[in-house]
Order: C-alpha cells, then structure tokens, then sequence
C-alpha cells in the first residue's frame, strides 16, 4: 500500500486480532467508500467475508477461519478511511491476526497476498485445534512471582502478554483446567476461560507451521517506510526478508504485546484503532500513557491533530 501523505511520528495504528470480532461487525462499514475491498478480500481467500461481516451470528463469526479473514478485511477498510481523513501513522502494531493487517496497511504485503496467507493460516490453525484439543484461559491480577509460577506447568504454555498483570495462557483442556482450579495459588485473583477454537500461540499450533510457511515462500514481499512492531520479539522491524521467520514464529510463540507497546518511542501519543475496535485502546492504556486515542469509525472527524 502506498500513499502520498506524509508520516505521523507521533501515531501508531493498532490492528486488532480475531477476539475483537462480532457478529454484525461490519454493519457500521458497509457504506464506506472502501468497503469494495471486502469483495476483493473475498476474491483472494474463496471465502464469502461479506456474509461474515454483515449476515453471520457471533457464534458463526468466531469460528478461526472466518473470524481472521473477516477481522483483516474490516480493519483495512477503516486504515483507509484513517488516510481518507489525510492521517498515515508511521508506527503500526498488530495483535496476532492483526499482525497481517498490519504488514499489508505498510506496503510489505498486498491486499491479495494477505488475504491468501490468512485464508491458509486460519484454516491451518482450525486444523491444528481439531487434532489436539485445547483452549485458552486468562489470568489477571498477579505480580512478578505469579508471572514465574505459570513457566513450567504440565500442558499449559504463556500465550499472550497483555500486560503486566494480564496474561493468557493456551493449553490441552486438562492443563487449562488446572490453572483454572488452582490460579489462586499461582499468585493470580482472577482467571477467566476464552471462548476460543484452539491452543493458538503454543506448541500445539506446530502443526500448522508448514502450510503456512509454504503460503510466506509463495507471496511478493514489497518495501516500506512504515516501522511494524513484531509480535514474537516486540522489537520494530521493516524488513521484508524478516517477517517471514516472524511471521512462521508467531503460531506458536508467546504475543509479547506488552513489550511491543513499551517498545513505541516517546514521541508516539497517540493511537487509533481500526475496527473492530475496543481491546486494543483497552490493553494500551494500561501499559503506557497516550494523550489521545481513537477508531476512524464512520463518525469520527480528526479535528486539532497533535502537531
């Protein structure tokens, strides 16, 4: 994706992964301008992502294949309408999912190739959830000793990093079971069981590892002057010939979305959002101070723009 308008050092897109996701999502969207971008999507992975977004029940919509198509087509119509609006953030952070959305709003991935790598990627995972069984469970409140209690434990791995007093952990249903009897013990004061298809950013995601590298070795990486935060190291990187091995890592690596959120510069105050929009401003707020945070949805108007 390229565009003439000048980068935002002081902005980071944030695009969100499929847990933001509901049924209806779409409906806000339909009559934007770039909404013909769901029909391309659709046209790339052979998978009706209009229906997702417009028609599915939220029990349908979750489902990880069509959950991740549709989440990456709707977050790309509202980076659109964030440029419409004569604003292009030169930082851009994506949650699992997300990451891909991320990768094509920065011209490293195009709309078709992205669209592809997910279409194979969410039906990988899919795969990989139905020969072993797990879940995902998350945990809050804990400090230090309760984040070194849950290294180590039987079939239960650390997922995501949301923040320093929130963690998800993936799992086989008995290995979830046990942190959620027992999380007291670990040091945490809440667990709460996700209503997930699958272990994803675990060891039991390997078996989707090699579709999805064969789908990375197919698609034309391009060039960009936008900096991506990666998921697997919470490092940025603008590289094409890194964010394959990034890319392969994340199915079944921890999300360190606390380390990547601290690794934005000071001078980043502000984020947006793209739809569905909520956990991510959610999660950021809680890490790090912004002066503004927004969504382009169809009613916002980007008025007195930080200078």
């Amino acid at each position: 994706m390229t565009h003439s308008l000048p980068l935002r050092d002081d902005l980071v897109a944030l695009f969100p992964g499929q847990g933001s996701l509901s049924g209806g999502a779409g409906l806000a969207w339909r009559a934007s301008a770039h909404w013909s971008l769901v029909g391309r999507i659709s046209a790339a992975s052979g998978m009706d992502v209009e229906y997702f977004l417009l028609e599915a029940s939220d029990e349908d919509v979750v489902r990880t294949d069509r959950a991740q198509i549709a989440t990456f087509a709707l977050s790309l119509v509202g980076y659109h309408e964030l440029l419409d609006r004569g604003v292009r953030p030169r930082y851009l952070l994506g949650h699992s999912l997300g990451e891909f959305s991320a990768l094509v709003a920065a011209g490293l991935l195009d709309v078709d190739d992205g669209a592809r790598l997910i279409a194979v990627r969410g039906a990988a995972m899919a795969a990989a959830a139905q020969d072993i069984e797990g879940t995902m469970v998350a945990v809050m409140g804990g400090d230090d000793e309760a984040r070194r209690n849950l290294d180590g434990l039987d079939n239960a791995w650390v997922a995501n990093i949301n923040g320093a007093a929130q963690i998800v952990l993936s799992g086989t249903r008995g290995g979830i079971d046990y942190v959620l009897a027992n999380h007291r013990e670990l040091g945490w004061r809440r667990a709460t069981p996700l209503a997930v298809g699958g272990a994803f950013h675990s060891p039991l995601m390997a078996g989707a590892q090699m579709a999805l590298d064969e789908a990375l070795h197919a698609v034309r990486w391009g060039e960009t002057d936008h900096v991506v935060i990666a998921n697997v190291d919470g490092a940025p990187h603008s590289l094409s010939a890194e964010w394959r091995a990034l890319l392969s890592r994340q199915l079944t690596s921890p999300i360190q979305f606390l380390d990547a959120t601290l690794s934005l510069p000071a001078e980043v105050t502000w984020s947006v959002e793209m739809p569905p929009a909520g956990v991510l401003t959610g999660l950021t707020k809680r890490i790090r101070d912004f002066t503004r945070q927004d969504s382009p949805d169809s009613h916002l108007e980007i008025q007195e723009m930080p200078l």
